[in-house]
C-alpha cells in the first residue's frame, strides 16, 4: 500500500495546467514556502507525513557558506515547549561551479526535490530529540567531523525509508557527475554522505519491505 502511495505521489505532482496538484495542498500546514519553489517544497513534503503539523520555514538565501541547504531548529524556539519548536530550510539561491554560477531554480526538479528531501530527513530526525539533545546535537555537529557524517548518512537514511530513495540517488549522482563543480566540494559529498551504490542497495531493500507489507494485506483481505 505505501508502495502505491508513493507511485501515486509521483504521478500527482502537477496538474495539467502546470499547477501544484490539489493533493499536495494538505502538506503546505504550518509552512512557509516561496512560491518558486513551492511545487518541489510540497513533493518533498508529501513523503514525510510525520511532519505535516511541523512548523518549518522555506527561506531563500543569497549565499550559504559551504552549503546549498541547511535544516537548523529556530534556536529562541528550542527555550520553549518542545510542541512550539520550530525549524527553517535554508536553500541558496545560487549554485556555485568552477567558473560560472548557476541559478538554484535551473537545476533539475528531481535533483531539488532529492535534496530538500535530505533535510526533511534533518528535521525528523530532530522531532526525535528533547531541546537539550538539540542543543548538545548542534555542539557536537561543528565539532566533530564523525558526528556529522553519521548525521547525513541518517538524514539521507530516513528519506530512503520514507520511499525518496531514486530522489537522493538523483541528487548525489548529480553533484558528483558535475563536470563543473568543484572537487573539494565533491569530496566532501563522497565523505561525509551515503554514496548512491548504497542507496541503491537501501532501496532496493525498500522496495522489498514494501511488497512483503503489500502481499500481507493482501493476505488479509482474503481471510476476511
Amino acid at each position: 500500500m505505501k508502495l502505491l502511495i508513493a507511485l501515486m505521489i509521483s504521478l500527482q505532482t502537477m496538474d495539467t495546467n502546470g499547477q501544484v496538484a490539489g493533493y499536495l495542498k494538505q502538506f503546505a500546514t504550518n509552512k512557509t514556502i516561496p512560491p518558486a519553489v513551492e511545487k518541489n517544497v510540497l513533493t518533498a513534503l508529501s513523503f514525510f507525513p510525520e511532519l505535516k503539523q511541523t512548523n518549518i520555514s522555506f527561506i531563500m538565501k543569497p549565499k550559504l557558506t559551504s552549503s546549498v541547504m541547511q535544516a537548523q531548529p529556530v534556536f529562541r524556539t528550542l527555550l520553549q515547549r518542545r510542541k512550539n519548536r520550530r525549524y527553517r530550510i535554508n536553500i541558496s539561491t545560487e549554485f556555485r561551479l568552477i567558473s560560472s554560477i548557476l541559478p538554484i531554480l535551473e537545476i533539475p526538479d528531481n535533483v531539488m526535490i532529492g535534496w530538500i528531501g535530505h533535510e526533511l530527513g534533518h528535521i525528523l530526525d530532530y522531532e526525535g530529540m528533547s531541546n537539550v539533545k538539540m542543543i548538545t546535537f548542534g555542539y557536537r555537529y561543528y565539532t566533530s567531523s564523525k558526528f556529522v557524517k553519521h548525521a547525513e548518512m541518517m538524514a539521507d537514511s530516513l528519506a530512503v525509508e520514507r520511499g525518496m530513495g531514486n530522489y537522493i540517488v538523483t541528487t548525489k549522482r548529480f553533484i558528483l557527475d558535475h563536470a563543473d563543480l568543484p572537487k573539494a566540494y565533491k569530496d566532501k559529498i563522497s565523505r561525509l554522505y551515503l554514496s548512491p551504490d548504497v542507496i541503491v542497495e537501501q532501496v532496493k531493500l525498500w522496495e522489498e519491505k514494501m511488497l512483503e507489507q503489500k502481499n500481507e494485506e493482501m493476505k488479509k483481505e482474503e481471510e476476511l
